[in-house]
């Protein structure tokens, strides 16, 4: 491996993001890393997938900083690119503590980075790139699995598998994402697009029967409107759906909304913004390493779930919280 590509950052431009208007900024961006001497290559996405691509063969070149130039769903990309490039690798030739990942704040959604306090100032984010100013952060495995049963699914082979930075959910948090993802590909932009689809996901909302599973006991079995979990405590343009989530307690949050009054969930809504959500009694939190989540045996349309702003597809699924961790560009001490 090449000591000059280990110290120095790859970082991935998704010229799409933020409706295009991202390339534009990140030329603006690249003056400033140049006059602050940071050392760094970069290249662009050709389209979906790419970043993932970009990111597994930068560490085979022997890079070890990456960095994403856009929202949510590059750095989930670039993420999980290197999370099936680390876990591919023979145990124990690679530690995931060596390599490190950044977000520079172009892109149009950028919830994760508010739990690391990362400014969305070029200026500065050059300046913490620079000086390595790290924390380390849990790493979150997420597998579709097709089996219904609890006990085989703790252990079932994936279907589907990718892994969370920041926050993820099934129900209410999935379909927001999903209506916002859809207008986004439209070429809409703002960060009202958040509040517009929640809106309108409240005006139809309905519950769906689930099964929880958390560390191998049944935590929750019935109707429920929303299931979120997250290592961060911000998504969807700053709701707080997990609002006492930390980054390196290699704990899951999780919060479960039961089927409940409609008018009483609208007269608590403004505790998703203000951090106060775990105030509701009403409303089920747990900590935990590894949860599964299965739909009720009479389901035919199970919730869909999303990982980071990204839908990946529909429950059972299983999430579990690696021993590993790895560093994050941060300004959390």
């Amino acid at each position: 491996m090449s000591e000059n590509c280990s110290k120095k950052w790859y970082i991935i431009v998704n010229p799409h993001a933020g409706s295009g208007k991202t390339i534009s900024k990140w030329k603006k961006a690249e003056k400033c890393f140049r006059e602050k001497g940071l050392d760094y290559v970069s290249v662009e996405t050709c389209g979906p997938g790419h970043a993932e691509e970009l990111a597994a063969a930068a560490l085979d070149e022997g890079y070890r900083n990456l960095a994403a130039v856009g929202g949510d769903g590059t750095v989930h990309e670039l993420f999980c690119g290197l999370m099936h490039w680390y876990e591919s690798r023979p145990a124990g030739s690679v530690h995931l503590q060596d390599i490190a990942i950044a977000v520079i704040p172009i892109g149009s959604g950028n919830d994760w980075i508010k739990t690391h306090k990362v400014p969305r100032d070029i200026d500065r984010v050059a300046d913490l790139m620079k000086s390595s100013s790290f924390h380390l952060q849990d790493v979150v495995r997420v597998s579709r699995v097709e089996t219904r049963d609890p006990q085989e699914a703790a252990v079932a082979p994936a279907i589907r598998t990718d892994y969370m930075l920041n926050v993820a959910g099934v129900g209410f948090d999935s379909r927001i994402c999903a209506i916002v993802n859809e207008q986004k590909r439209l070429g809409k932009t703002g960060s009202s697009l958040y509040l517009k689809a929640l809106l309108k996901v409240i005006a139809n909302f309905y519950s769906f029967p689930v099964e929880i599973w958390a560390d191998g006991k049944l935590f929750f079995s019935g109707d429920c409107f929303s299931i979120a979990f997250g290592t961060g405590q911000y998504s969807g343009g700053g709701m707080r759906q997990v609002p006492d989530a930390v980054v390196d307690d290699l704990k899951l949050d999780m919060m479960v909304v039961p089927r409940l009054p409609i008018p009483l969930l609208l007269s608590k809504l403004r505790h998703l913004f203000t951090g106060k959500l775990s105030s509701v009694k009403e409303l089920l939190f747990a900590k935990c390493s590894s949860i599964v989540v299965l739909p009720a045996a009479q389901e035919q349309n199970p919730e869909v779930v999303e990982i980071d702003g990204e839908t990946i597809g529909s429950v059972p699924v299983r999430l579990e919280v690696l021993p590993e961790q790895i560093r994050v560009l941060s300004c959390l001490e």
